[in-house]
Order: C-alpha cells, then structure tokens, then sequence
C-alpha cells in the first residue's frame, strides 16, 4: 500500500481507527476523519508509535452537518489530487428522534447520506486512482427492514432500531446503485457486513434504558473486537484477492447475499434521486 491514499472515516475509535491502523501498517498515507480534534490527534499519535508511518493526517468533520463534509472534502482534494480508497465507516445510532442542522434525521443523515455526499465529493480525486476501492460499512441489519419512503425521517413513528435497519440498507441500494451507474469501471465499491462488535456505539447518544440494554447485550454476547470486525474494510481496501471484485455485499472477507429488500432496483433509484436532492447535488452525482 506504500503511495496509496486512503481515507477512512470515524477513524478515531472503534472499527474505523482498527482500519486505518491496519492501513497505516501496511505503508499507506492515511488520512483519518473524525468530529473531534482531540480524538483525532490521539489516534494518530497512536497510530505513529506503532507503525513509525509518517503519512498521517487529520481532517475534521462532523458528518451530520453536510457543511462540515464539504469543508472536509474540499481540504483533502486540495491536498490529494489521487485518491486509492475510501473508506465509509463513519456511523451513529439515537434512541430518540433528532433533526441535523439540515432539517434531517440524524441516523439518516450521518450513517447514508454522509456516504453519499462525501463520495461523491471525493469522486474527482477517486477517478485519478488507476485502482480504486470504496468501502461502505452496513450491516446485516438492514434485513429487518425495507425504506420507509413514505416518511424516510421516521419523524412519526420514531425507532432507533428502526432508523438504524433503514440507513444501513441505504447503504447497500447506494453501493448497487453506484455500480450500476458508474462511469469508470476501474472504481470498486462494495458493502460491508462487519459483524456484531463490541462498541460503544449503542452508548452515546441514547437513553438510560438503551444504554442499559446495549450493556447488558455486550455482556452476553461479547461479539468481535474492532479489530475483527474491520478485517473485511481492510481486505476490501487493500488485497489483491479483492481487485476487480465490485458491486457486493461482504461478510467475513467474502460475498454474500443481501436482504431481498436490497436487490430492488427501483427502490434504489428512488433513494438515489431523493439523496441527491437532500444533499443539493444539482449537477449531479459523477459531474466534475
């Protein structure tokens, strides 16, 4: 991976900072992306002292704010023309309704359209790449449900679990979605299951009562480290076994099938049409 460009985002803890660890050790300039400074200079500073890797950076962004993105992605097109990888791990589950500066459910908001804005931001940069490789983290949560068009905030009939079930099929229709309209066939994308792993990410944001289940969920089934579950990030990202491999849905290093839900096509660009929409993106999404 030594000259490649990779981009991970929520790289400042948990799955995200296992992958761009995992990166950095394998030679990669790694640009890390995180809503907290702090944070971020930690996991570099960690991240240095076990790889020796000089080529690290940090960019803020807080990926409910599509302002914020695209700062961020402004600042690292500017500093990488070449982009090798991006990787979408970037997500948040909420107990109760909450709206983003933009007027958008915040589930919604940072685990699919955040994908969807910054990729498409990015794009310029990722088309230069001779192998691109984009990662976008789901999860086999989406099989409990299907899109909910009707109300896509779930603003009247609110569920975290919910919310989360729909932004990670969101995840898959945009990256079946993208293959199927890409213009470069040198670009991958592919969709990642990383399995149950042992986070906090059920701890923030969330009332007393899911905090409470989420812990005791994670005492009876401990599941995989973050480590474990950003294996299959990183063989996306830089193995040659996966070369040419697009268009997928991946669990434990290798494809598998998605939900039913998924594999409708006019469902997916339906969301993409309304992503596009929701993000501003009037000149389109492979413009530029």
């Amino acid at each position: 991976m030594t000259g490649k460009v990779c981009i991970v985002t929520g790289a400042t803890a948990g799955i995200g900072y296992e992958t761009a660890l995992a990166l950095a050790k394998k030679g990669a300039t790694v640009m890390l992306v995180g809503r907290n400074t702090d944070k971020g200079q930690m996991a570099m500073a960690r991240i240095h002292t076990a790889t020796r890797n000089e080529e690290l950076f940090f960019v803020n962004a807080d990926m409910s704010d599509q302002s914020s993105i695209r700062d961020a992605a402004l600042a690292i097109r500017e500093q990488f023309p070449v982009i090798d990888v991006l990787v979408n791990n970037a997500g948040t589950w909420v107990s109760q309704y909450t709206p983003t500066v933009d007027g958008i459910e915040t589930v919604f908001a940072v685990n699919h359209l955040a994908y969807f804005l910054f990729t498409h931001l990015l794009y310029p940069s990722l088309r230069n790449a001779p192998d691109t490789r984009i990662v976008n983290v789901s999860s086999d949560s989406h099989f409990q449900t299907d899109l909910h068009f009707e109300d896509l905030n779930l603003s009247k009939n609110y569920s975290g679990l919910r919310s989360y079930a729909q932004s990670k099929l969101a995840n898959v229709h945009f990256t079946y979605e993208f293959e199927r309209r890409k213009p470069d066939a040198h670009v991958a994308i592919n969709a990642v299951q990383p399995g149950l792993v042992y986070t906090d990410i059920g701890l923030k944001h969330t009332t007393w009562l899911h905090a409470l289940g989420w812990k005791l969920r994670r005492s009876i089934w401990r599941g995989m480290t973050p480590a474990e579950g950003a294996q299959t990030s990183i063989f996306l990202a830089s193995s040659d076994a996966a070369k040419g491999q697009s268009g997928l849905y991946w669990d434990r290093c290798k494809p598998k099938p998605s939900s039913p839900a998924s594999y409708n096509e006019e469902n997916a660009a339906r969301l993409w049409g309304i992503s596009e929409e929701l993000c501003g993106m009037k000149e389109g999404f492979f413009a530029g």
